[in-house]
């Protein structure tokens, strides 16, 4: 195993390599990249991985394929912040990443520093890979109860986060641009991201870890029988998510700018219910209060953030199965002929929807079929086909690609 020394301050984590460890098979194999502390105030994910991989070196010789840790803003996590000039988890686009290679880093910001080393490392992966590739995004929240996974809603993606038995997200990445589940998402890679908690209580550390294990079992690196601590994880995420629903779906983000004022009421917890017109925030223009019924998710409770709150509301376990089915058969290819609905030129995976003429089956239908929210400009919807939605990649994985690739090319 190789690794990286980290030096530990409380629940704190001061990484001095950005190779926090691998640990790799005798032979070929999947590759799990595990990316922890990307938010420098989330250090769980780095003493869970430091777990797994003191435990999977004794397994080395039944292990197939790899297991790689990385850690995520090493200055921010020296300092306890999640962020020292930027976030760095809302800037993975691609124009970004041309922008930080075609520049260099004279006069470059922490995070641009931060961003083009932890980028090049990601890319090492991908280029040593000899076989599917998943990676695993651990975070916590600053609000309590805040356990749950957000990931692409393509086949592959969806399977693997059913896996964890935690509340599954939909649709984040229509609300936050720029993360880099999104980049590893659409450049080949199964990708989730694990919210195991509050910040700062110790059981964040178990839940990573938990996680951790179950992404280490369905990603093919050991079978079950060669993992003692798969039942035991199983059972702690599914006691701690208590009886939350097993799927959600996100409905509205209230941003957060400098200068406005904003500040969350307290009290409020992850997966709260809430009601249209309850009152949780405050900003310089009075009460902040919330559109319709649902739950909260991830209340801002700490200085740094560009999120003030989020409101998701119950995804049946019914339509869950309706998409499924209908992606598996191919139906998103009648998207294209319903009425009001016109391909963009130049693509054959966007589409700009009128809601004039499509009202009925505008947002939720397109969703069902695995369309992606690119814009709503109030009369229409620009939607856009996930990549590798279909059921071939259930059986074998997306090949991965280097994150220089074009987002949604082939």
């Amino acid at each position: 195993m190789t690794t990286g020394a980290v030096m530990d301050a409380g629940l704190g984590a001061a990484v001095e390599e950005r190779l926090i460890g691998k640990v790799a098979g005798p032979a070929g194999g999947p590759t799990l990249l595990c990316v922890a502390g990307i938010h420098g105030n989330e250090p769980a994910g780095v003493h869970a991985v430091r777990r797994v991989l003191a435990s999977l070196e004794r397994r080395r010789g039944a292990l197939e394929g790899s297991l790689v840790a990385l850690a995520g803003n090493m200055t921010a996590l020296e300092v306890g912040q999640r962020f020292v000039d930027r976030d760095l988890n809302r800037a993975w686009t691609r124009d970004r990443l041309e922008q930080l290679r075609g520049d260099g880093l004279a006069g470059a910001s922490v995070e641009d520093v931060e961003q083009v080393e932890l980028l090049e490392e990601i890319e090492n992966v991908l280029r040593d890979a000899r076989g599917p590739v998943y990676a695993l995004d651990l975070h916590t929240t600053s609000g309590p109860g805040g356990i749950f996974s957000a990931f692409t809603d393509s086949l592959p993606h969806r399977a693997f986060a059913a896996k964890v038995p935690i509340p599954m997200i939909f649709g984040l990445e229509e609300l936050v641009d720029g993360t880099l589940l999104n980049l590893l998402s659409e450049n080949g890679v199964v990708a989730l991201t694990v919210e195991t908690g509050q910040h700062d209580e110790p059981e964040a550390i178990d839940r990573a870890e938990a996680a951790l294990w179950i992404a280490i079992m369905s990603a093919g690196l050991l079978p079950e029988r060669l993992v003692p601590e798969a039942a035991e994880a199983r059972e702690r995420l599914r006691r701690d998510a208590g009886h939350l629903p097993r799927a959600l779906e996100m409905r509205y983000k209230r941003d957060v700018v400098d200068g406005d004022g904003f500040e969350m009421r307290p009290g409020y917890l992850n997966f709260q219910s809430v009601r249209a017109g309850d009152i949780v925030a405050d900003d310089n223009r009075g009460e902040v209060t919330v559109s319709e019924h649902g739950r909260l998710l991830m209340p801002l409770y700490q200085e740094q953030g560009e999120d003030g709150f989020f409101l998701v509301r119950e995804f049946p376990a019914f339509w869950m199965g309706v998409s499924h089915v209908m992606r598996r058969v191919g139906l998103s290819r009648v998207a294209f002929w319903l009425p009001g609905v016109v391909r963009v030129a130049g693509s054959k995976d966007e589409v700009v929807v009128n809601k004039r003429v499509a009202r009925f089956f505008a947002r939720q239908l397109f969703h069902l079929l695995g369309f992606r929210q690119l814009e709503d400009a109030g009369s229409s919807l620009r939607m856009r086909r996930r990549r590798f939605d279909e059921s071939r990649y259930l059986s074998e994985p997306p090949a991965p690609t280097s994150l220089g690739t074009p987002l949604g090319s082939d």
